[in-house]
């Protein structure tokens, strides 16, 4: 049983078709990257799941039964769309969310001004939410939406506007949340750290979805049989004439001495086919299969979309 599905889901605004008939499954414990370009129809999705709008056609089920309203209380929800009260104290204001999730103030100020110190904004608590940087108050949302431990998390873009290291603090936070037992939705265009904090993922581009799956069996489903060759040969040496017809050179280069090959298998053979032809002839440094990291695998999926 999965912990969230929705299944085929379809939303219209206006003329415009922001989902057409899509479906996920959301394995318990999962860090789930919802990927997709601007516009793609991700924070449509997130609105639906949330119940903040509805979906013109489709189902939703939380834990194997349908969603139903009251499981809005189960969800912590970070949006894209920032929003604080200005003119409020910024303790005052995480109180208050707090209190709107049903924590009692008496453990909503236990809590939070132990995060706020994991923070490092321990000094704002008496100071006015319009006194925070974008950072600091971005701080203050994800602390709100993650304070009363809901069962599911859904973040929307929180590393928006981040600097590196608050960057690297999120991370290990939303690791930590998962490891304690909750199941995360991390919407997000940018790669860049969907690999290392991500399980599964669903790619959905022009209101469809493309691909759903654990990441890494996606990766291994896309790689094309390249394999990355350092070593070390004499400049008489042709790499081509020695590999034999199953492999192929495809790149090519000398750097401090040291040959960097890129190398695709057409036949199936043992890599010790390979190894074993060479073995003799180099000194083989290093050799590995080429796994393609989701920033390619995004952009060959999503050109692949508007080729069709």
């Amino acid at each position: 049983m999965n912990f969230f599905e929705a299944r085929h889901i379809i939303k219209n605004y206006a003329n415009h078709r922001a989902l057409d008939d899509v479906s996920i499954e959301i394995p318990e414990g999962a860090i789930y990257g919802l990927l997709g370009p601007n516009g793609a129809g991700k924070t449509s999705l997130i609105r639906i799941i949330n119940q903040i709008t509805g979906p013109d056609a489709g189902e939703l089920f939380f834990k194997g039964r349908k969603l139903q309203p009251e499981d809005v209380n189960r969800i912590g929800y970070l949006p894209e769309e920032r929003g604080l009260y200005k003119k409020m104290k910024v303790g005052e204001q995480a109180v208050y969310l707090a209190r709107l999730k049903g924590v009692t103030k008496r453990d909503a100020v236990r809590q939070l001004k132990v995060w706020f110190e994991k923070f490092g904004i321990e000094a704002w608590w008496d100071r006015k939410v319009e006194e925070l940087s974008k950072g600091m108050a971005q701080k203050v949302q994800f602390i709100t939406t993650v304070l009363h431990e809901p069962e599911m998390l859904i973040f929307d873009e929180p590393f928006s506007g981040f600097d590196p290291i608050n960057v690297e603090l999120l991370k290990r936070e939303i690791l930590a949340l998962r490891e304690k037992g909750a199941t995360i939705i991390f919407s997000t265009h940018n790669m860049s750290s969907v690999e290392e904090v991500c399980s599964h993922i669903a790619l959905i581009n022009r209101s469809k979805k493309i691909i759903e799956g654990p990441i890494n069996r996606i990766r291994q489903e896309y790689a094309n049989n390249t394999y990355r060759l350092i070593c070390r040969y004499r400049p008489d040496f042709r790499l081509q004439e020695s590999i034999g017809s199953e492999f192929e050179v495809l790149s090519e280069k000398v750097e401090d001495g040291q040959h960097e090959a890129v190398l695709q298998r057409l036949e199936e053979c043992p890599d010790n086919t390979l190894l074993g032809r060479l073995l003799d002839k180099t000194d083989i440094l290093s050799y590995q299969k080429i796994i393609p990291g989701m920033h390619d695998i995004f952009i060959k999926l999503v050109k692949d979309q508007i080729t069709k």
